[in-house]
């Protein structure tokens, strides 16, 4: 497990606005809502049964009807056992997680020889356009800037981390959504009642100032506004996908065990020379 002196994100937070989002209803869950389908549609291109799930986070099992255990994402080991599910899955909730490799290391234990994890979580090109404007705005009302949009991993890294927990068969892809506003208030809304306000630890502890926010959105709408007048925002999505280890899994092939050399396949794929 990681050092909690390098966290930075704070649970409480975290788990606080989750629980708030939880009483706007489903006025904001649009987007969960469309990741959990798409993972679903993933589940199905698997040709097995999964009889013991376990959804870190609960939107999947809720959004899906899938039968599940349930568990919300939190800094200490969860309470699972190893080798207890077939399947393991996340829906955008891991990018607050503050040691991801030690849950991922969590998660491979929990699944049983061959069980599967599956996650879906935001990447690095999320909210850009929030981020651009809010950082222009206070910069140029306050000669500073606070993070006010939380660090999301690349695709690549997310990879690496799957390998380092000792997934087999590790696999990361990416979606990217966009989706148009009114105004940018909208959108505001919309992350608020998402569960995805702001909750680094360093963040401002007192409400940002009426005019760097009036700033921001006249930034939001200057910078990105489409002709119609509606603002966009972008959500990429990227999805895990790993298997817990056994001996039926597909094995790379051996460095070395190639039967034709490469320059041999150059040549045979070489046009015919005049």
């Amino acid at each position: 497990m990681s050092d909690p002196s390098a966290y930075i994100f704070d649970t409480a937070a975290v788990l606080h606005n989750r629980a708030r989002a939880e009483t706007y209803g489903n006025d904001h869950t649009f987007l969960k809502q469309e990741i959990s389908d798409r993972l679903h549609d993933r589940l199905h291109d698997i040709t097995r049964p999964f009889q013991s799930v376990l959804d870190i986070g609960g939107d999947f099992a809720r959004f899906s009807g899938m039968p599940a255990t349930t568990l919300s994402i939190s800094d200490t080991p969860l309470p699972t056992s190893d080798n207890q599910f077939d399947l393991v899955i996340s829906n955008l909730v891991m990018h607050w997680v503050n040691d991801l490799p030690g849950l991922l290391i969590q998660l491979n234990r929990a699944l049983k020889p061959d069980g599967l994890m599956m996650a879906a979580m935001f990447g690095g090109e999320t909210l850009k356009e929030l981020r651009h404007s809010l950082l222009a705005a206070e910069s140029e009302l306050t000669g500073g800037a606070h993070g006010r949009v939380i660090p999301f991993a690349d695709v690549k890294t997310l990879g690496s981390l799957l390998q380092r927990a000792g997934f087999a068969l590790p696999v990361t892809d990416m979606d990217t959504l966009t989706v148009t506003y009114e105004h940018p208030l909208k959108l505001l809304a919309d992350l608020r009642g998402m569960g995805e306000a702001n909750a680094l630890l360093d963040r401002p502890k007192n409400f940002m100032r009426r005019d760097v926010l009036s700033r921001a959105l006249e930034i939001y709408s200057r910078d990105y506004a489409q002709s119609d007048g509606r603002v966009p925002a972008t959500f990429q999505i990227i999805y895990l996908t790993g298997w817990h280890p056994h001996e039926s899994q597909q094995k790379p092939a051996k460095r070395g065990s190639g039967q034709v050399s490469l320059a041999a396949a150059l040549k045979a794929g070489a046009p015919p020379q005049k």
